[in-house]
């Protein structure tokens, strides 16, 4: 039996192109989990996390573009994958589900290869994110010992946590150390304090994304945990010296 290359969660309460669009994502070696509304998607979330949505628009009880707002709410979801499927030709409704935060958009009628190349390609761009910021397991080995090991428990300890505020007290408490030490020992290793230090890790994070392909800013500050849009773009601006726009022209 063939390795499955995702889990797929499709909405779509059309029962005739919902089995069809199951049927051809299944037949591309894809696990698809299928509901007809956002209702009964939120409720299998709770206790599923799927590795890409795609849902319609337009659908009872909840819509797809309602659903995308209630998922985008909690960050366990923010990083997942969602593509809008609908049949309306209004640019205005594109548009708004774009500037939603929406990752792709397809019109129906459609291709199946156009789905499942957007899909694949969503798939792909999610995963070199993570392969490239997993901890490496042997990087430890390698600088034992070291004043390095202390800016490497740092970082994972940041990484782990990216997505929310970083409270300097429970990094302290993770070092086994106190906060002055700590913020003493980054401005020794690092030659800034603790705030800046994570500020910097984090916009470095959110250049890598930018430089795999990411353009959604309220993404980029979602997963960078971020307080606001505008201190994102601030700090941004301040540390590239450039603003996002102006950076992805550079691309």
């Amino acid at each position: 039996m063939r390795e499955k290359k995702g889990q797929i969660l499709l909405l779509e309460d059309d029962l005739a192109l919902g089995g069809l669009i199951s049927e051809v994502l299944q037949l591309s070696n894809f696990n698809v989990h299928w509901l007809v509304d956002g209702v009964k998607a939120l409720e299998y979330l709770q206790n599923n996390l799927p590795d890409i949505i795609i849902s319609d628009l337009m659908m009872p009880n909840m819509d797809g573009e309602e659903l995308f707002v209630n998922i985008r709410k909690n960050n366990k979801f923010n990083t997942i994958p969602f593509i809008i499927i609908t049949a309306n030709m209004d640019d205005g409704v594109k548009y708004r589900q774009l500037e939603n935060g929406v990752n792709d958009y397809i019109m129906k009628p459609f291709k199946s290869r156009e789905l499942i190349l957007k899909i694949k390609n969503l798939l792909v761009l999610r995963h070199n994110i993570e392969k490239k910021y997993k901890p490496d397991p042997f990087s430890k080995v390698t600088i034992k010992l070291s004043e390095k090991d202390f800016l490497l428990s740092v970082n994972e300890y940041i990484l782990k946590n990216l997505k929310s505020k970083i409270d300097m007290e429970e990094l302290a408490t993770h070092l086994f150390i106190s906060r002055s030490t700590l913020d003493k020992r980054i401005r020794k290793l690092a030659n800034k304090n603790i705030s800046q230090y994570v500020r910097e890790f984090k916009l470095e994070y959110a250049i890598k994304l930018i430089d795999l392909g990411e353009r959604n800013v309220q993404f980029l500050v979602d997963a960078t945990g971020f307080n606001s849009f505008s201190y994102f773009s601030t700090s941004f601006k301040s540390y590239v010296g450039l603003s996002t726009r102006d950076y992805f022209k550079t691309l």
